[in-house]
């Protein structure tokens, strides 16, 4: 079975890439293609340092540091990709990768992170955070988006299979598409986080801040609770203006390396979490320290946190991106503290495992595979 892996972009290691890591250490010998690669030599070993195949985008002016600004070029750079030769495709895709073009003779499969947020139902959000709302700017990226979202339904339809990184995707892929897709969360690597039974008297979060991730709140929230302690890890472009919420009770850390990061997790009373996510890794990272979570009722958080409504709960949520309700979710949840054990936290964790993304993976690609396989023989006579 020849195998091609096709993915957006390789700038860093993010959470995209962990599924890439996972799906190139299932094929070892898939080759790789991506719209750009810039991932610095000391960084390559998650892809096992394999040469990538990479877009004519890679070459253009300032694509190093400015290869968005080339995204209206990039349903044209990943039709141009030669895939013909290979039994299966597999796209990791948040914005083109799932618009490659193979023949009939190829299974396609695509891992779909998310539809580009940004074209569809995040459009006007995106708009405002980027301040392109108002002006001639803005008609302009209106009309970039309207036409990246005609493209983006219509490559759709090339697809053999999808499937989603979370039930919340799945709605996202049958909103957008029309299609159905199969659930296989990413996979966390869970035992890099050992359980911590001893808990201090403090509440944690960490995030880049940036406005989606509504650090801004919980502090603001931890700071008309006087008498209740903040740790908070993470930097970016908002760090100053949480900085400027914050009060005497609060604690910012800023930018910390993972094992410092992880001392504060496993130790922390709970973990509050504020974003809405597709999935949202760090959440299962905090259980498997044997952390609850007290996380924002809407998104992955829902499949990956017990709320109080399970014989053992891993945390609570709260129905609102507001002050008042983070508040109302501590109180509700100081008052069953008693029910969220650590090793509850920790077994729900394990649920998310890499081995356990990898078994249901390769599972469903064989599957799949031999399937289409059937089908090709029948129609061929």
């Amino acid at each position: 079975m020849k195998v091609a892996i096709i993915h957006e972009w390789l700038t860093n290691y993010a959470g995209s890439e962990r599924v890439l890591e996972q799906i190139i250490s299932l094929y070892s010998e898939a080759d790789l293609f991506c719209v750009v690669d810039f991932l610095p030599s000391n960084q390559r070993d998650f892809i096992k340092n394999k040469k990538t195949n990479v877009s004519f985008i890679q070459k253009l002016p300032f694509a190093k540091k400015k290869f968005r600004n080339y995204l209206p070029l990039m349903p044209i750079a990943v039709e141009q990709f030669d895939l013909s030769g290979y039994d299966v495709v597999i796209s990791s895709s948040h914005a083109v990768a799932k618009g490659i073009i193979t023949g009939p003779d190829t299974l396609h499969v695509s891992y779909v992170h998310s539809p580009m947020r940004y074209a569809w139902d995040l459009q006007h959000q995106y708009l405002r955070e980027t301040g392109l709302d108002k002006g001639i700017r803005s008609a302009i990226t209106r009309m970039m988006l309207h036409k990246l979202r005609l493209w983006d339904f219509k490559s759709s339809a090339g697809v053999d299979s999808f499937l989603a990184n979370s039930h919340f995707i799945a709605r996202r892929i049958k909103k957008v598409y029309r299609r159905e897709s199969t659930v296989i969360h990413p996979p966390v690597d869970v035992e890099n986080f050992e359980m911590e039974l001893t808990k201090e008297d403090y509440y944690f979060t960490a995030s880049r801040m940036v406005p989606y991730k509504k650090i801004d709140l919980i502090v603001e929230a931890f700071a008309n609770m006087p008498n209740k302690k903040l740790v908070v890890i993470g930097d970016g472009p908002e760090y100053q203006k949480i900085k400027n919420k914050s009060k005497s009770n609060i604690t910012l850390l800023g930018y910390q390396e993972s094992d410092i990061l992880k001392r504060y997790m496993q130790r922390a009373k709970a973990f509050v979490f504020a974003a809405e996510e597709d999935f949202g890794i760090i959440p299962v990272e905090a259980q498997a320290c044997g952390t609850p979570v007290i996380a924002f009722g809407k998104g992955g958080a829902l499949e990956t946190v017990k709320g109080l409504d399970s014989s053992s709960p891993t945390g609570v949520f709260f129905e609102e991106q507001s002050i008042a309700s983070i508040i109302n979710a501590i109180t509700i949840f100081e008052s069953n503290y008693e029910m969220f054990l650590p090793i509850n936290c920790r077994q729900n964790a394990l649920e998310f495992s890499i081995e356990s993304f990898k078994r249901k993976f390769k599972e469903f690609i064989d599957h799949e595979y031999k399937t289409y396989r059937l089908e090709m023989s029948r129609r061929d006579g």
